[in-house]
C-alpha cells in the first residue's frame, strides 16, 4: 500500500511507496528539545530543513559520498532509498560546545586538537544513551568492519563539510549522522540540517542551528533560512521544488 505511515519521528515522517525499495519522507514543522520533552509546531521549518538537507547530500553525493536522497517531490517530501538503519547515532565534534563541554567541565569554544567521534544507542524509551564501540559490537547493533567505515565516511563527510561551511563564514562545530545498510554497503540517511549539528557564525558567533529553539533565543526560520542562503548561493545551481 503506498503512503502508509511506517515511522513516525520527532522532525520526519516515513512512508511506504509503490516501490518497495523506496520510501516517502516528509519534513514536519515540529521542533523539539529535550529529547522530545519539548515540542512547538513552527510554521515553515520543514520546508527549510528539506531544502538544506538536500544540499548537503547533493554536495556530498558529487564528491562521492553515497546517501539515500533520490529524487524531490515537493517543498517538504522526497523519496529515499529503503535502508535498514543502524541504531546508532554518530556525532562529531570539532569544538567543545553542548553536553561535551558539561560532562567534562571544559569551556564553550575550545578548538579540539582532533576531531572526536561519539556514539549513541538510538532508543528513545532510554533517552539514546552513549555507548562505546564493544556495548555496539556486543549488543550486535553493528560489526568492527562497518564501525571502521562509518568513522571513515565521518571523517571525509566533516572534512568536506568544514570546508563548505567555513566558505559561507560558518563554523562546524558539531553534527550528527547516521547510516543505514543498502544492497550490502553503508550509505548515509536520515538528514544534515541544522536541527542535528551545531553552526556559528564566523563573525558574530551567533548560533544559526537548534540552539536558537532549545535557549529561546529568536525566530528558528529565520536562522535557518540564513543557513539556507549562504549554502544556495555557494553551492549555487540548485532549484527548490
Amino acid at each position: 500500500m503506498t503512503n502508509e505511515l511506517i515511522y513516525s519521528g520527532k522532525a520526519k515522517d516515513l512512508m511506504t511507496t509503490d516501490n518497495p525499495e523506496i520510501l516517502k519522507m516528509v519534513y514536519k514543522d515540529q521542533a523539539t528539545a529535550l529529547n522530545g520533552k519539548r515540542k512547538e509546531q513552527i510554521v515553515g521549518k520543514g520546508r527549510v530543513n528539506h531544502q538544506i538537507s538536500n544540499l548537503i547530500f547533493d554536495y556530498l553525493k558529487q564528491k562521492g559520498i553515497e546517501t539515500h536522497l533520490v529524487q524531490n517531490l515537493s517543498e517538504t517530501e522526497q523519496l529515499v532509498k529503503k535502508v535498514e538503519i543502524i541504531p546508532l547515532e554518530v556525532v562529531l565534534r570539532n569544538v567543545v560546545a553542548g553536553s561535551f563541554a558539561r560532562k567534562f567541565g571544559q569551556r564553550v569554544g575550545q578548538t579540539l586538537q582532533t576531531p572526536i567521534i561519539e556514539y549513541y544507542f538510538k532508543n528513545d524509551a532510554l533517552d539514546d544513551p552513549a555507548i562505546n564501540i564493544s556495548q555496539a559490537t556486543a549488543l550486535k547493533l553493528v560489526s568492527l568492519a562497518e564501525i571502521q567505515t562509518i568513522e571513515a565516511m565521518t571523517n571525509t563527510v566533516n572534512q568536506l563539510l568544514t570546508e563548505l561551511f567555513n566558505q559561507i563564514g560558518i563554523d562546524l562545530v558539531d553534527f550528527k549522522l547516521e547510516f543505514g545498510r543498502y544492497r550490502g554497503r553503508l550509505i548515509l540517511a536520515d538528514e544534515f540540517s541544522p536541527d542535528n549539528c551545531r553552526l556559528w557564525d564566523q563573525k558574530s558567533h551567533a548560533s544559526l542551528d537548534k540552539d536558537v529553539f532549545r535557549q529561546n533565543q529568536g525566530d528558528l526560520v529565520t536562522v535557518y533560512q540564513e543557513v539556507l542562503q549562504r549554502l544556495d548561493q555557494t553551492i549555487g545551481g540548485q532549484q527548490h521544488v
